[in-house]
């Protein structure tokens, strides 16, 4: 047997023994898990540092505040989550108590990404552990120094038989996937999204996909181009470029893109000086092979902005693009690095059309002051989240699904939506041995004053207040035990 049947095997034993069941243990090891971004901040930080050169200040902003805070909210919220919820019903069911039941899936495996290695690998984790769950958890192996330290911390604060952390590359991956989970979460590309989903199809196994796409982003000629600039340079030069939902590339008219460049180019040395090479806030590419990847997709398009590179520290500056043509190499697929390519079109109906003709994004951006641009842009395109003058800052809002859609993945978490995500959502029904004489209508034979029974009951919601439905089913007693018996035989 493997190690990593092993370690399957034993999450399984684990959950099968009911303890991640009980909501207090579920909370104590949510707790824990916070203590432990606070009490080993300096690891993670320095691991982080080593792999993507971001600094201490960087990692708690974009990688472990928003867990902390994901925590606080479910140990408020989750006594509320997992109880029973009452649903509406039909006046046949009146009497009956109905109810959605949330309860464990089981043993969930959560596949995490390197671009973020804590956030989006210890998030699905929060939320597995919210709903009850066993989960292993398997680290980017791209991320070497961030997956030993994950590997060495997380059983020294939280239960390392229900949650064991398995490192290793491509055969460890492949050798998890063969075992039976009951929910797989994955976090990366659509080429292994496909064989995450293919591997899980032999066992039925739902999955969530947490996957990428080219992010649109418009501008408008309307709006306030400076603010616009700022805002789309900080989302697309964060973390070097290397994220999911950073802002792919411009669409705006030919008309404003001279002032786009220099807008982008002022907002890059507002954030990383003259010299990024030498900022601490700026990031590089996590290794060599996404490096030479990266520069590759320069090769048909005009430098406006940066273009400096250094292979041996993996830098590239942050970088703009001018008058990049469709089938620029650059714009086949998710760039994933601090290349800004810029499109020139002729206005909103082109955009919307170039947009539309490309797969469904993860995220998409509209920056203008008409309201009526913003909801065409909505309402005419499809994307997992849509931003109006503003990027990326719907992940850090857990009240909003976060997902993709089509080619950008499927499922959504944060909040209570991992919660209920990682959750089966059961449906419950609890009939008392009495007023048989209103089944009666169900029951052969079938008369078709059964049938005009049946419409009543089954088609009449039962939307009538507290009160309504009290003297109703009084009501439905009497009757139930009179008048349908006498008719219906």
């Amino acid at each position: 047997m493997s190690r990593e049947q092993q370690l399957v095997a034993q999450a399984r034993k684990a959950f099968e023994s009911g303890r991640s069941r009980p909501l207090e243990y579920r909370i104590y090891q949510l707790k824990n898990l916070k203590r432990l971004f606070t009490e080993r901040q300096k690891e993670i930080a320095d691991a982080i540092n080593k792999d993507l050169n971001r600094s201490e200040v960087g990692t708690q902003m974009f990688e472990t505040l928003g867990l902390e805070g994901e925590i606080n909210l479910i140990i408020r919220k989750l006594k509320e989550w997992a109880a029973p919820r009452p649903v509406e019903k039909n006046l046949m069911t009146l009497s009956d108590t109905v109810y959605i039941q949330p309860e464990p899936l089981g043993v969930v495996l959560i596949i995490g990404a390197w671009n973020y290695p804590w956030a989006v690998t210890i998030q699905p984790l929060i939320g597995a552990i919210a709903a009850g769950n066993a989960a292993v958890v398997k680290p980017s192996e791209v991320c070497v120094h961030t997956a030993k330290v994950m590997e060495n911390l997380l059983p020294l604060y939280i239960d390392k038989e229900l949650y064991p952390v398995v490192t290793g590359g491509v055969p460890e991956t492949q050798e998890l996937l063969r075992q039976r989970f009951d929910h797989i979460f994955y976090t990366g590309n659509s080429t292994v999204g496909k064989i995450i989903m293919e591997a899980a199809a032999k066992h039925l196994t739902p999955v969530t996909l947490e996957l990428g796409g080219k992010s649109p982003c418009y501008i408008d000629k309307t709006c306030d181009l400076s603010i616009a600039c700022r805002r789309i340079a900080w989302g697309k030069y964060t973390n070097c470029g290397q994220t999911c939902i950073a802002p792919d590339y411009i669409l705006c008219e030919p008309s404003i893109q001279d002032r786009v460049i220099e807008e982008v180019k002022k907002s890059i040395k507002g954030f990383y000086t003259a010299d990024p090479k030498t900022c601490p806030d700026y990031g590089r590419i996590i290794n060599q092979r996404h490096f030479k990847r990266i520069l590759t997709l320069l090769e048909d398009s005009t430098v406006a902005a940066g273009g400096e590179n250094d292979e041996s520290g993996c830098y590239i500056a942050p970088t703009v693009l001018r008058d990049v043509k469709p089938e620029a190499k650059v714009m086949q697929e998710e760039i994933f690095g601090p290349l800004l390519p810029i499109l020139p079109i002729s206005g909103l109906d082109e955009a919307i059309k170039f947009i539309n003709k490309g797969e469904k994004p993860l995220a998409l951006y509209v920056f203008s002051s008409d309201e009526k641009v913003i909801n065409r842009m909505r309402d005419e395109t499809s994307s997992g989240g849509f931003l109006a003058n503003d990027c990326l800052v719907h992940f850090s809002i857990s009240s909003l699904p976060f997902g993709g859609v089509g080619n950008s993945g499927m499922g959504c978490y944060h909040g209570k939506f991992s919660f209920d995500q990682l959750s089966h959502l059961r449906g419950c029904l609890v009939k008392k041995l009495k007023m048989e004489g209103v089944n009666n209508m169900r029951y052969p034979p079938h008369t078709p004053k059964k049938l005009g029974w049946a419409r009543f009951f089954i088609l009449k919601t039962a939307d009538l207040g507290w009160v309504g439905r009290m003297m109703l089913l009084a009501v439905l007693a009497a009757v139930a035990a009179v008048v349908l018996q006498k008719y219906l035989r």
